[in-house]
Formats: C-alpha cells, sequence, structure tokens
C-alpha cells in the first residue's frame, strides 16, 4: 500500500500545489538561498564604503556631497524594505519579489559597469585634490544614468534585505522538531554567509575598484549579482512557497488610523466588551491566530472599533479591538524607534568621511602591500565573526545565571550598551581625526595630493572607531531585532525587521540633512567655507563634527534612559529570547 505523502500546511510547490516535506523544502534547499545571499554581499557590500571615492574622484562631486549621495543612497535601499515586505506578503509572494529585487540589482549593477567603461558617459578626468585643477561634476543625461543605475541597485538590494529571510524560513516547518532545529542553524548560516561575501567584497572586491578600475569593479560585482540570481533560481522545483493571504499587515495598522479619525466624533462605550471583535473558530485557533485583550492605552484609537451595527461596514470605518491593539503596540514601540536612528547617523559617517580620511593616509601593510582605505570595515565584520558566538555561547549563560533572564540582559539594555558605544566610537573618531591633521601640519601637508604622497600616519589608526562600532552594532542592531520580533504581535511578525531598516534608513537620511546644515551653519566661520566643506579633508573640520555626533549621541542616550525605563514587556515575551537571538543575527547587513 502506498504511503501517503505528508503535505505541509500553507506552503505550495512551484506548480501552485500542495508542497510535500519530502520533496520540497528542508536544508538542502536552504543552501541555495544561503548561496544566493553570499554572493549578493560580494556585490554589495564593497559599495556601501566605496562609492564615496568612486563619486569623488570619478564624478567629480566634493567631499561633502559624495557623503551625502552615498547616505540617500543607502537609505533608499533600506526604507524600501517595507514597500517590499508589503508587495511580497500581500501579492506577489516572497519568492517573485527576490527574484524581482535580484534582477533589478543585476541591472543596476550593469549599468554602473558600462558608465564607469566608456568615456563619453562620465566627465573628463582630472586630479580633485589639486587647486589648480579644473573638474568638471557629472551632469545631465550621464548623471541621470548613474543615479537611476544606483538607484536599482538600491531598491534591488531593499527588496532582497526584505524577502531573502523570510523565503528562506518558508523552508522549515515550525511544527516539526527537527526541521525547528535546522531553521535556527540555517539563520546561522545566512549570518556567516554574509560576513563571507563581505570580507571578500571588502578586500578582493574594493582592491579590483582601486586598482583595475571602477569599470572591472562593477563588472564583478555584476558577475557576482547574475550568479546569485542563477543560484537562487535553480531551486525552484524544491522550494516551499509561502501562499499570499492578500492582506497587509500595514494596511490593517492603518485602517484602524482612518477608522479612528472617521469616528472621532462618536462617544466610547463604557464596557469596553462591547467594542467590535471577531470570534476565533477552531480552525483559525489551530492555526495560531491570536486575540489581543484590550488595554486602557491610546483610548482615542479605541474609537475605531465602535460598531454602529451598519450593515457590511468597511475595514476603514469598523476595526477589531485586536487590530486596534495591534496598531497601539507600534505607537507605544515608537519613542524607542526614534532613538536608535542616530545609530546609523555614526555608521554613516564610517561609511564615507572614514573612508575619504584612509584616502589621506599610509596604506602600507608590510613592504609589498597597500590596505585599500575602504576595506577597513574587514576589521569588524570579521571581529563580528568571532564575538557573536563567544556572547552567544558564554557571556550570555553567564549573565543568564546573573539575572535570570533567558537573553542574559533585556532587550533594550542591550540597545543601551550599543548606543553609548557608538558615542564612545565618535569621540574616538575625532581623536584620530587631531592626530591626522596635526601630521599634516606638521610635515607641512596640508595641500599635498594624497594620490601622490600619503601622510607618515598609519590607517590601522582607524581601525579603532570602526572596533569600537563592531561591538556597538553587534549590541544594538541585532537587539533591536530581537526586541522589535519579541515584542509585535503575530501578525505582525513578518515585518518586524523592516522597524530596523526604517530606523537605518532615517539615519541615512538625517546624515545628508546635518551634512548640509553643519556646512550651512559653519560657512561664515571657517576658512573653507563650512566644517565639512570643499575637497581637502586636511583643511576641513571633520574633528568637530565628530564631537557634534559624540554628544549628539550622548544626549540621545540619555532620552533612551528615560523612554527605556518606562516601557512596559508584553507578558512572556522575554520567553524563549536566547533560542531566537541566533536566527535574528542574520537579518542584519553591516556596515
Amino acid at each position: 500500500m502506498e504511503e501517503t505523502a505528508e503535505l505541509i500546511e500553507g506552503k505550495v510547490d512551484w506548480k501552485g500545489m500542495p508542497a510535500q516535506k519530502d520533496k520540497h523544502g528542508g536544508s538542502r534547499t536552504s543552501f541555495l538561498i544561503i548561496g544566493s545571499l553570499t554572493f549578493e554581499s560580494m556585490a554589495t557590500f564593497a559599495l556601501a564604503v566605496n562609492l564615496v571615492t568612486y563619486f569623488t574622484g570619478v564624478m567629480h562631486f566634493d567631499v561633502a556631497t559624495s557623503a551625502n549621495q552615498l547616505t540617500n543612497y543607502m537609505g533608499t535601499s533600506y526604507i524600501v524594505t517595507i514597500a517590499v515586505a508589503t508587495l511580497a506578503d500581500t501579492y506577489i509572494g516572497r519568492f517573485k519579489a527576490v527574484l524581482l529585487a535580484t534582477s533589478i540589482e543585476f541591472l543596476g549593477l550593469g549599468l554602473l559597469s558600462l558608465q564607469a567603461h566608456y568615456k563619453g558617459l562620465k566627465p573628463p578626468a582630472c586630479v580633485m585634490f589639486d587647486p589648480t585643477s579644473t573638474c568638471v561634476q557629472v551632469s545631465g543625461a550621464n548623471a541621470v544614468l548613474l543615479f537611476v543605475a544606483l538607484y536599482m541597485v538600491g531598491i534591488g538590494s531593499g527588496g532582497l534585505k526584505a524577502a531573502l529571510p523570510a523565503h528562506g524560513a518558508d523552508q522549515f516547518d515550525d511544527e516539526d522538531e527537527k526541521e525547528a532545529e535546522e531553521k535556527s542553524s540555517f539563520f546561522n548560516w545566512l549570518l556567516l554567509s554574509m560576513c563571507v561575501g563581505g570580507a571578500i567584497s571588502l578586500t578582493f572586491f574594493v582592491w579590483i575598484q582601486d586598482h583595475k578600475g571602477w569599470d572591472w569593479g562593477f563588472a564583478v560585482s555584476t558577475i557576482a549579482m547574475f550568479l546569485a540570481i542563477i543560484v537562487f533560481a535553480v531551486g525552484l522545483p524544491q522550494y516551499r512557497i509561502h501562499v499570499v493571504n492578500g492582506s497587509s499587515a500595514l494596511t490593517k495598522i492603518a485602517q484602524v488610523y482612518v477608522a479612528a479619525i472617521r469616528n472621532r466624533n462618536l462617544q466610547l462605550p463604557k464596557d469596553h466588551d462591547d467594542l467590535y471583535e471577531v470570534r476565533l473558530d477552531k480552525e483559525a485557533a489551530d492555526e495560531g491566530a491570536e486575540l489581543l485583550p484590550h488595554t486602557d492605552a491610546f483610548r482615542f484609537l479605541d474609537k475605531a472599533s465602535i460598531d454602529t451595527s451598519s450593515e457590511n461596514p468597511t475595514p476603514w470605518k469598523l476595526c477589531t479591538v485586536t487590530q486596534v491593539e495591534n496598531a497601539k503596540i507600534i505607537l507605544n514601540i515608537l519613542p524607542l524607534f526614534l532613538c536608535t536612528i542616530i545609530m546609523t547617523l555614526c555608521l554613516a559617517q564610517l561609511q564615507t568621511f572614514s573612508v575619504e580620511q584612509g584616502v589621506t593616509m599610509d596604506k602600507n601593510m608590510g613592504k609589498h602591500f597597500q590596505i585599500p582605505p575602504a576595506s577597513l570595515p574587514i576589521i569588524p565584520v570579521m571581529f563580528l565573526v568571532i564575538l557573536i558566538p563567544f556572547y552567544d555561547r558564554i557571556i550570555v549563560p553567564f549573565l543568564r545565571k546573573l539575572t535570570g533572564i533567558p537573553t542574559g540582559i533585556t532587550y533594550l539594555q542591550r540597545v543601551g550598551v550599543g548606543l553609548i558605544l557608538s558615542s564612545l566610537s565618535m569621540a574616538v573618531a575625532a581623536v584620530v581625526e587631531a592626530k591626522r591633521k596635526r601630521v599634516a601640519r606638521e610635515r607641512g601637508m596640508v595641500d599635498a595630493s594624497p594620490f601622490e604622497q600619503a601622510l607618515p600616519i598609519s590607517v590601522f589608526w582607524l581601525s579603532f572607531q570602526y572596533f569600537i562600532f563592531g561591538i556597538a552594532d553587534m549590541f544594538t542592531y541585532v537587539g533591536l531585532l530581537e526586541f522589535f520580533y519579541h515584542q509585535v504581535p503575530k501578525d505582525l511578525k513578518s515585518i518586524s525587521s523592516c522597524f530596523l531598516w526604517a530606523s537605518m534608513s532615517l539615519g541615512y537620511f538625517l546624515s545628508t540633512i546635518l551634512v548640509k546644515t553643519v556646512n550651512r551653519a559653519t560657512r561664515d566661520v571657517t576658512s573653507s567655507g563650512g566644517w565639512l566643506a570643499g575637497n581637502n579633508i586636511n583643511r576641513n573640520h571633520l574633528n568637530l563634527f565628530y564631537w557634534l555626533l559624540s554628544a549628539l549621541s550622548l544626549v540621545n542616550f540619555c532620552i533612551y534612559l528615560f523612554v527605556a525605563q518606562r516601557y512596559e514587556y508584553r507578558q512572556g515575551s522575554h520567553e524563549g529570547g536566547s533560542s531566537r537571538l541566533r536566527e535574528l543575527q542574520s537579518v542584519h547587513e553591516s556596515p
């Protein structure tokens, strides 16, 4: 007698038929997803740290504008995750979202390669650091080509961040004990794949960009992206594909605010049991559907659940209590969310101005090798590969014995540690920059071209600020992923990681605003026309800008302490926290 194949509830194969456990998903398909992310990380990590050099050296933007262009690109890459997550969960599914995102990213990298190769598509070559040289900034159709290609890469990369981890998790059944363990291992491997791909990108790909030319640099990124698409696509016959439900969690939250506004003139009932709520049938309860109890916080939102007993009310007029409580949860964590934006504001400087510092410094590593300044982020990347297992296997168990908390310390304590370390990182950066400028003055090299003669100070001085921020990175960003995942209800878990990406996006955009504001405010009090103005970083006041960021981070940390002390965790939200740590670490991309 032939055995009946075990089907996976809520998952189908590529033909739309119910997925079978013995034929679809599992570890064998997850390695294709891991391989795809490795190639994508190779293609993009170098861009996050070396594009500022391309903007100044090839497209002839000044230093501050180059930094702003990079942060705008990074901000767009992260903010688009929200739109793609909604699109994937509601309409096209995660597999198609990943395939669409990687294809857009591949085309964008291809266009960048073409522009970098053909002289007619970029400005005439010149020496930006030579005061006597006349450099023409990219403009017209060539500028349009640059930004279209660049933002295609950003949109594609953001789409991948939103959909790929979730698609990988779809390959495992949480109800199966063995597959649940394999899922945890998958996220460990996913994190490792990002680090391996990033390490190759920050060394080999950056070296190609700096020594073989930007056309070759973009070309190898394009090839890596093509391989990412191929590796991901060949798994289609074996994938378990999540069935879209046609309902967006973000849309449901928006409905609460619209309904509350429309019902603003209605009187709330004295008994909250009179507010509208649906009943769960047995099938929905078995599938893990969740009804949230009513709370008294943000009572104005309760008006969205006032049932006027009209026939067939629209969801934009009447919402369930659970919908309203979901909206309250998001509103409750909003102050904490806002306090984490400045962390990415500091990160943006390590990806822009710190690279410009490195260009002017001694990059020799031994007698026959020079480390590219853009490869310096390899320090925190490799450090995190060692630190994360050490923290998870040794530090957390030790703290768990002291505190009795499964995660060792609470999520918000972990975030707070990272925030104060980011302030320390900017303070160290200010001290190192002051030392670098002092060397330039003492050696009479303030106006020297870094491409002809480097300052006699090692580029490894910059590793201190990268090192400290690497630790802050692990605490704050991964802590945020844990916090958002465990605090949001089941209906919102699919987009929980997007809260982090949104925070990072706002941080990058805020960096652009802050750089412009600082330059405008200091234009008349500095000989360079602003702390960060011009192309000669030796005449700028980057050290003062770093001190400003350190002070802002410290003030932000104090505000965070005030907000965090008043936050109440959801009941039972720390249960299983340590087991989720390894799963959530994979979602974060650095730098």
